[in-house]
């Protein structure tokens, strides 16, 4: 039979209804067999413990580190520029259309596509590429 991935005669199958006597094959102990930790109410182990072996977690190496002080950019290509209404581009009126996120504290733009009108661009940081396609087109850079 082939596997149809949730579709076909085989996919009814039944609950297993614990603790309905001893006929059902899950009567008396449910399943959880005879006393011990499991078998208790609330009982278990927390998720990653190993019998008291050193956890797998513990074991492996750290590694890297995270710089809290990193500046992050969001990346934009010069393209996605090209459809918006306006001439003076900064981040704000990138998020107002949806470009960036709020999250997203600055960008820095790339020379990827086409433009072919004069745009004014305040951002973080530029590509040699995209800067010299704004002032060919007789539009302004200026990098905070």
């Amino acid at each position: 039979m082939i596997n149809l991935g949730g579709f076909g005669k085989h996919n009814n199958k039944k609950k297993k209804r614990l603790g309905r006597g001893s006929g059902s094959g899950h009567g008396q102990t449910s399943g959880k067999g005879n006393k011990g930790q499991n078998a208790r109410a609330g009982g278990g182990v927390r998720p990653g413990f190993e019998g008291g072996q050193m956890p797998y977690i513990r074991r492996v190496p750290k590694r890297g580190f995270n710089n809290p002080l990193k500046e992050r950019y969001a990346i934009i290509n010069l393209g996605v520029l090209a459809n918006l209404k306006d001439e003076n581009i900064d981040i704000d009126i990138l998020k107002q259309n949806g470009i960036l996120k709020n999250s997203e504290e600055g960008f820095k733009l790339l020379g990827g596509g086409e433009l072919n009108r004069k745009l004014n661009i305040i951002c973080n940081k530029i590509s040699k590429s995209a800067k010299e396609k704004i002032e060919s087109n007789g539009g302004a850079v200026k990098v905070i």
